[in-house]
């Protein structure tokens, strides 16, 4: 399919959607804690997405059964929520969507649970670091490959693995959009980034080389017991000025 780009309306619009969703995680985020279960995360997301007047995105997404991905620990991403409390020590990544006005935002942060080893810190700031590499390169008239080199030569820098399996996307009417947006890869390929262009950037991290699979509930993905993962995640728009960040803040 073509890559869409949205005129500046459109990128506003989707600029409100993302402010949004990152009121959302901020609520997300001060609810995280010892003994919380994931679903009680994805309760107060849903419940925050719905009361700003937006909908949730994940919601029936190909069949997802909830508002947010609620992944601790070793999985990856598309975690289900559910009443298992997190536990002192547990790392937590929570992505979350929504629809406002006809246009998506998607975002995802891992947070600690209580006090943290040092790796599993240093994790989390490597994943964060990375993604602000490539936007930092998503600049116009850059290629793809230079984002997706940006991330993962941080990453290996640090001595990280970057997840293959899964990667980012663009973004706009629709959650997934063209073009898939790699977190690994080589500067100068790739299409050309041009003004109008939506992205989810999303550096997906772990410990060390595994292979990520899906378990049976056909959503888990997980990188193997005691091979922690991270994921940060934002929605960025391409603009004459440089990349413009949609959810988050710097």
């Amino acid at each position: 399919m073509p890559i869409v780009l949205k005129s500046p309306a459109e990128i506003e619009r989707m600029a409100t959607a993302g402010a949004l969703l990152t009121e959302v995680m901020d609520q997300v985020a001060a609810a995280v804690r010892p003994g919380v279960t994931t679903a009680e995360l994805d309760r107060i997301a849903r419940e925050g997405i719905l009361e700003r007047g937006a909908k949730p995105a994940f919601l029936g997404l190909y069949g997802f059964p909830a508002s947010v991905c609620a992944s601790p620990n070793e999985v990856v991403v598309h975690g289900i929520p559910g009443e298992k409390p997190l536990r002192e020590g547990d790392i937590i990544s929570i992505d979350a969507g929504l629809f406002y006005q006809g246009y998506a935002a998607d975002m995802a942060r891992t947070f600690p649970v209580g006090r943290i080893s040092e790796e599993a810190a240093r994790l989390i700031r490597v994943t964060e670091e990375s993604f602000w590499k490539g936007f930092e390169a998503a600049r116009p008239d850059a290629r793809l490959g230079d984002v997706s080199y940006a991330i993962q030569r941080h990453v290996e820098d640090a001595g990280f693995w970057v997840v293959r399996e899964f990667v980012g996307h663009g973004i706009g009417r629709q959650m997934h959009e063209d073009p898939q947006v790699p977190n690994f890869g080589r500067p100068g390929v790739g299409p050309k980034l041009r003004p109008g262009m939506t992205l989810a950037i999303e550096p997906m991290v772990t410990l060390f080389t595994a292979p990520v699979v899906v378990l049976d509930d056909g959503w888990t993905a997980s990188s193997g017991r005691g091979n922690l993962a991270a994921h940060y995640e934002n929605t960025v728009a391409i603009t004459e000025s440089g990349p413009r960040l949609l959810t988050g803040r710097r």
